[in-house]
């Protein structure tokens, strides 16, 4: 009797432990189909190695949602194109950007969304299709990689088949210097000892023209106090003079004024009378010097009578 009455508590206790799960599980299942999502699009330009359908979609390092979809784009086999699945109160912004990454070294690839400025518009309120597109940015690994790319091309262009053939000639015209130069070692050799020679020669003679400017200085600096001197009574005498002068102007300044007024106005008729003089003058040596004894005598002088 005992037996059978631990068979019942069991078997009671395994009814209420599944209807209990039966009862989370439902209720489980009501939350996520009452919990509101939005689906969004991202095309990728590469490609998306490590992506797979349920992968964490990321918003600065939160979950926000998964990947539901991945495929090509029909139009355009280069680009993958992504379906994910967010919480709808996600702000998801305009400039919300969308790129790949990685959780760790060897973690799994995820979708990572950043930016999103608080004063740019939601996405949903600009696209208002059901599946509104969210723009994409270069990942880490893309950048690498296009570096990388580039570095390739451009190395592939220095060593090109003609750059190759002209770096092997430019190295046949070095040895050949070389050569030439180790054959004219001597010659070198002299000439940096000519080189060392003047050099020498130079520092010698910018010694003696130190020494020379500084004799100069030390002369200036023990002549320039008498020089001063000399200077300063020299403008003194100056002072002196111009203060003399100065004086005999103020005391001349009447018979100045005097002269400047009545002398200067003297100075024309007397001027012109003097002209005249000159003038009178210059006729008199000319006639002078033309007939002298008509000049003199007031008549011409005798004729000499020459008998034939």
């Amino acid at each position: 009797m005992e037996t059978r009455a631990n068979y019942v508590l069991i078997g009671a206790f395994t009814i209420v432990v599944s209807v209990a799960l039966l009862l989370f599980g439902l209720w489980a299942a009501k939350y996520s189909s009452e919990r509101s999502w939005q689906r969004y699009m991202i095309v990728f330009d590469e490609a998306v190695t490590g992506l797979s359908v349920g992968s964490s979609v990321q918003y600065n390092g939160i979950s926000v949602g998964s990947i539901d979809k991945l495929s090509l784009d029909p139009q355009d086999p280069r680009r993958v194109v992504a379906i994910i699945r967010a919480d709808a109160n996600v702000p998801v912004k305009t400039d919300t950007r969308a790129k790949l990454a990685i959780t760790s070294l060897t973690g799994p690839a995820i979708i990572q969304l950043s930016g999103g400025s608080p004063g740019a518009p939601l996405l949903t309120a600009v696209d208002t299709r059901d599946t509104p597109q969210i723009q994409t940015s270069p990942s880490a690994l893309q950048n690498i990689t296009d570096t990388a790319n580039r570095i390739v091309e451009r190395l592939d262009q220095v060593l090109s088949d003609q750059n190759v053939a002209h770096i092997g000639r430019t190295l046949e015209n070095i040895e050949r210097i070389s050569a030439s130069m180790a054959a004219k070692d001597e010659g070198m050799e002299a000439l940096l000892a000519t080189a060392r020679e003047a050099a020498r020669s130079l520092d010698q003679t910018l010694q003696n023209t130190n020494a020379t400017v500084q004799r100069v200085d030390q002369n200036l600096v023990r002549e320039l106090p008498a020089l001063i001197s000399r200077l300063d009574s020299t403008l003194a005498r100056l002072d002196s003079a111009a203060g003399n002068a100065d004086a005999i102007l103020g005391e001349n300044r009447a018979a100045i004024n005097s002269f400047a007024n009545d002398g200067l106005a003297q100075l024309g008729p007397t001027l012109t009378e003097l002209r005249a003089l000159i003038r009178d003058l210059r006729q008199i040596s000319d006639r002078l010097e033309n007939n002298p004894a008509r000049f003199l005598l007031g008549r011409d002088g005798a004729k000499e009578f020459e008998p034939q």
